[in-house]
């Protein structure tokens, strides 16, 4: 196979693997019922006038599936912290008891199961629709390199090696969807 053929396949096998990634980030951030750190990700606080990413003043734990323990590394971060999480919006009420911020998971009910289950399903479907884009581009640029000593043949295959790859990374996102959904689904 031409080497001008196999950079474009590199390339978007790269860029189907960052495609991958994002879409597992995405994935991650859908509340399955259970406490995680993860939920807390993209929450900032005023810190000193700069906002800083909760992750960065205080720790935190996960002592059992429901509960979320934030524990601020000055204690007069507490209040900052617990305005922080609350303008979030994430659906938890923090509870300050002047030492950490509690917050209690509370258990998912079948209607919110059914609406997080659909977020998951849209989820998956922006990730195809980037991998099978990705295919586009690549397919076009390898249609680009006719003129330069690729013979039509090498171009088919080419294409054929994009299609072999984007069938296997939409694979990947479909594995990744069900694995949430059975997660979010599970009482």
């Amino acid at each position: 196979m031409n080497d001008l053929i196999k950079k474009q396949l590199q390339d978007a096998q790269a860029n189907m693997d960052k495609a991958i990634d994002h879409c597992e980030a995405e994935l991650t951030k859908i509340r399955a019922g259970k406490a995680s750190a993860g939920m807390l990700d993209g929450i900032f606080v005023d810190y000193y006038g700069s906002a800083t990413a909760l992750s960065q003043v205080a720790s935190i734990n996960t002592p059992d599936a429901r509960t979320l323990l934030v524990q601020p590394w000055e204690k007069n971060m507490l209040v900052p912290i617990e305005r922080a999480i609350m303008e979030a919006n994430i659906g938890i009420n923090p509870q300050n008891d002047g030492i950490v911020i509690r917050l209690v998971v509370p258990p998912l009910t079948e209607e919110r199961r059914k609406d997080l289950v659909k977020k998951v399903k849209e989820e998956a479907e922006r990730g195809k629709i980037t991998v099978r884009n990705i295919r586009k581009d690549a397919n076009e640029k390898i249609k680009k390199l006719k003129g330069e000593s690729v013979s039509d043949d090498e171009i088919k295959t080419g294409e054929a090696e994009v299609q072999k790859i984007t069938d296997a990374y939409i694979i990947k996102v479909d594995k990744h969807a069900e694995a949430k959904e059975k997660d979010v689904m599970t009482v």
